[in-house]
């Protein structure tokens, strides 16, 4: 299986939303273990690497402009 590859500042697209409304998190932290935080209300959540693949649709915008 292809490991996808996500850089910290790439905001991502998920395929549920969250209890705010917003589909889009910003990637604060990689590893074995992502550190996500909500685009609409700001909240922070840790997810384990394969549930968070599993949860991404896209990637919205990379982080290249910065």
């Amino acid at each position: 299986m292809e490991s996808k590859s996500f850089k910290v500042g790439d905001i991502v697209k998920m395929k549920k939303p969250h209890p705010c409304g917003s589909y889009e998190w910003e990637i604060l932290r990689t590893g074995m273990d992502f550190g996500i935080k909500c685009c609409g209300c700001g909240h922070f959540v840790m997810l384990a690497r394969p549930k968070f693949e599993k949860a991404v649709k896209a990637v919205v915008t990379p982080d290249t402009e910065k």
